[in-house]
């Protein structure tokens, strides 16, 4: 599972674009779900980002969810650690 690669972007050199710290926290709860929620229905999935977005202050766009979700609920769950 390879996980987003956002935070490349801050070493541009102090030029951020508008809305970039929501989109960092996007990625950190997108990646927390989908190691959590992975092959889920969409519905809890949608769910438990909304929760989870909104404990960091962030108003989830409902259509970047709807993607999110689609692509989460595709991917196999993963098997159990076992130690």
């Amino acid at each position: 599972m390879e996980a987003l690669t956002a935070l490349s972007g801050l070493a541009s050199g102090g030029r951020r674009s508008p809305g970039w710290q929501v989109q960092l926290r996007v990625d950190y709860v997108v990646n927390q779900v989908m190691k959590t929620h992975r092959g889920q229905s969409e519905d809890v999935i949608k769910q438990a980002i909304q929760d989870q977005l909104r404990v960091y202050g962030v108003v989830p766009n409902k259509r970047q969810i709807n993607q999110y979700a689609q692509a989460i609920s595709a991917l196999p769950q993963l098997p159990p650690v076992s130690r």
